[in-house]
């Protein structure tokens, strides 16, 4: 059965991660996203494989899409009648990617 691999990654990634498919002979679809923590920009690509390609496929998203920390500045509430906010850096993780594995009942590249 073919399948539709669905990965949600970092802006930051999505280059070197289509490059690596296309190296390999794979073709995908990038979309722009946004959403979660950080409310940044994500990428979601669409890549449709067969079977026996998913594992492949998954290794490349995995070996390039790495998590690493970044210092981001949160708006912090202070005490007081009139809530003020100041910024506070705060170190999280991210980058890695979300990946969703789908059956595909047909699946054809033109």
């Amino acid at each position: 059965m073919n399948k539709l691999v669905i990965a949600v990654i970092q802006d930051k990634d999505s280059v070197k991660l289509m490059e690596s498919l296309v190296d390999k002979g794979y073709r995908a679809t990038k979309l722009a996203s946004t959403g979660g923590f950080l409310k940044a920009g994500n990428t979601t690509m669409l890549i449709g494989v067969t079977q026996e390609q998913v594992d492949d496929v998954v290794s490349v998203i995995r070996t390039v899409c790495q998590s690493r920390e970044k210092i981001v500045t949160t708006m912090s509430p202070i005490g007081g009648a009139i809530e003020s906010y100041v910024p506070y850096p705060v170190e999280v993780v991210v980058g890695g990617a979300t990946i969703f594995v789908v059956d595909v009942e047909r699946f054809e590249q033109v």
